[in-house]
């Protein structure tokens, strides 16, 4: 009688590693970094920003790019949810994959807010630093674990 309606499903597109470093989550961050398709801009910028973490810190730039990546990375947020007629904030584990991206868009959006230096300065200065486990990336990241924490209280309206 009534026909079964789905969410629809969608392919989920694989992304080829980089050329040079030959990295998946790399490629992820140049096209995060990407603005209006001109990914040749954003390579030049990440590739610049890695090159100056190999010259300046003399370590493997993949390995401390990935170390930026997993400090940076929340465990927890605080999603709203409304119940009666209170909206409360909700804390929540977040899945790997959003982890990681919400990293990448923290790095970058804070590389994006310095001024006065090129923004490939800027994302080496912001890697560096978040590798450190230091950085204004990091800050947002212990922010959003403070709230979590904060609004323990509501977390048996996770579902």
């Amino acid at each position: 009688m009534f026909e079964e309606t789905r969410k629809k499903t969608y392919k989920i597109q694989t992304i080829h590693p980089d050329p040079v470093y030959n990295n998946v989550v790399v490629s992820k961050f140049i096209n995060h970094v990407m603005r209006k398709g001109k990914k040749d801009v954003a390579k030049k910028l990440v590739y610049s920003a890695f090159s100056d973490i190999k010259e300046k810190t003399k370590k493997d730039p993949v390995e401390t790019f990935e170390t930026a990546i997993n400090n940076v990375s929340p465990d927890m947020e605080v999603r709203s949810k409304r119940v009666g007629g209170a909206t409360y904030q909700v804390p929540m584990k977040v899945n790997r994959k959003r982890a990681v991206s919400l990293a990448m868009r923290w790095i970058i959006g804070t590389a994006k807010k310095k001024k006065g230096k090129p923004m490939d300065e800027n994302l080496y200065e912001e890697i560096v630093s978040a590798s450190k486990n230091e950085g204004e990336a990091v800050k947002k990241k212990e922010t959003m674990h403070k709230m979590a924490k904060a609004n323990k209280a509501f977390a048996y309206l996770a579902k």
